[in-house]
């Protein structure tokens, strides 16, 4: 009677987890926005309805008519990018197996039916797996730690996201920055080139300045036609990643500029712990193993047991049929267990051992990081006042010497073209100097999920 009050109370408990465990209104989205709003300042949104998609296309649309910056993008990103739409689905999957979990299996109904001449033989039973009730909400806990698990993978799908379109924008920009530089690079060779051409046919100049000048022409046209090809390059990657075609793309005419000042290398180490969300993953997941390695000790020596009522007629169709019990469970002859439990602690000390080697290569992440941040702040601000003013300086010397007769135009297209390529440099580092910030900023969050989106 005391074990039958067991089973009872343990039914009981396994209804009342059943009913309570259901579908949420959102699948989980609103744990994913409260932990990304800490991150980003930009909204995520999982339409489903036709109402709600025309919403979404609306507003991604109203972004596109605008000139677009890197914040923008971003919001674009992440209302558009189907891979990270994809995503959002794993939090259906999880929050499904979730509540399957806190649902009761279905009961078994099994007959046998004989007849000799007139004599019947007739089993029939009805069980239900009563080991159940006793797993259950142990696998519930499980799968809701999966679930916030998985809420924390997605979190860091969005995030990944957004650090793959700022870089993305910069790179687009920067390409655009770039191409219009090597116009005026091209245009002053060429300039020079036919002025050269001229100057020989004159008989006022030698064919080796001839060729000289051609030659740097030459280059030019050859760094336009690559210039070219990286913005086309740098505009498809960006399109991908907010999912519109390239020709859409109305960005910025610059890159933003340097920064007055940079932060210090000390709150960031501290920052790095509280806030990588791949640490607090690896954390949820070592629990939930946690969890089932006490769940594989429960059941490391019986693996079904199933109990119901049965009812047997053996002898003539008219003759009362014999009630009782079905009881099956498996006997633990040939296997204790043992190997089940040795595989899900080693499974346990494996995740232990992982988490640990991602805190310490979190630290060391973000050490690199920030010291990349800080040489291409050093080094954009140094080509930003020190090497493009003195190219400009020249420049201007050189002006005012050309205009007195004492140089020739050539040396003066010379130096305009060098001190476009120092402006092109500036570029170059300016880029770098925002892809290391979002580099950084990643780095505190979490390690960039390679080949997603």
């Amino acid at each position: 009677m005391k074990h039958f009050k067991t089973i009872l109370y343990g039914l009981f408990a396994s209804v009342v987890l059943s009913s309570c465990t259901t579908f949420s209104q959102d699948g989980g989205l609103a744990g994913v926005k409260e932990t990304t709003a800490r991150h980003l300042k930009q909204e995520v949104a999982w339409p489903k309805t036709e109402a709600e998609k025309k919403f979404v296309a609306d507003r991604v649309s109203t972004l596109l008519n605008d000139v677009i910056n890197a914040d923008n993008a971003v919001q674009i990103a992440l209302l558009n990018n189907k891979g990270l739409q994809a995503s959002f689905y794993e939090l259906g999957i999880s929050e499904a197996d979730v509540v399957q979990a806190g649902r009761l299996p279905n009961p078994k109904f099994g007959m046998i039916y004989a007849k000799n001449g007139g004599e019947y033989k007739i089993e029939q039973v009805l069980t239900f797996n009563i080991f159940s009730l006793i797993t259950m909400p142990k696998m519930l806990g499980i799968e809701r730690q999966n679930f916030e698990k998985t809420k924390q993978n997605v979190v860091l799908e969005v995030l990944n996201l957004a650090h793959k379109t700022r870089q993305s924008y910069f790179n687009a920009v920067a390409a655009n920055e770039h191409f219009r530089y090597s116009e005026q690079v091209k245009e002053s060779a060429e300039a020079s080139a036919e002025l050269a051409r001229r100057m020989v046919k004159a008989g006022n100049w030698n064919k080796l300045e001839l060729v000289r000048e051609q030659s740097f022409y030459a280059e030019a046209v050859q760094e336009h036609t690559l210039a070219k090809q990286q913005q086309t390059s740098a505009h498809e990657a960006l399109a991908r990643l907010l999912a519109v075609p390239a020709t859409q793309l109305n960005l910025a005419k610059r890159l933003p500029d340097l920064p007055k000042t940079i932060t210090e290398l000390q709150p960031f180490e501290a920052a790095a712990f509280e806030q990588r969300l791949d640490l607090q993953a690896m954390r949820l997941e070592t629990a939930a193993l946690a969890k089932q390695l006490g769940l594989t000790k429960t059941t490391r020596f019986i693996n079904v047991l199933e109990i119901g009522p049965a009812r047997v007629l053996e002898g003539k169709r008219h003759d009362p049929y014999k009630n009782g019990v079905d009881i099956a469970f498996e006997l633990p002859l040939f296997d204790w267990g043992g190997a089940k439990v040795a595989r899900a602690e080693a499974i346990y000390m494996q995740a232990v051992n992982r988490t640990a080697q991602t805190a310490i290569n979190a630290q060391s992440e973000v050490r690199e990081a920030y010291s990349r941040y800080l040489a291409s702040y050093d080094m954009a601000k140094h080509y930003r006042d020190e090497i493009v003013p003195l190219r400009k300086k020249i420049l201007d010397e050189n002006q005012l010497r050309y205009n007195g007769m004492l140089i020739s135009p050539f040396e003066l297209f010379a130096d305009a073209r060098a001190q476009v390529t120092s402006v092109n440099g500036y570029i170059v580092k300016l880029n770098e100097f925002w892809l290391a910030e979002n580099a950084l900023q990643m780095a505190l969050i979490g390690s960039p999920v390679e080949g997603k989106q």
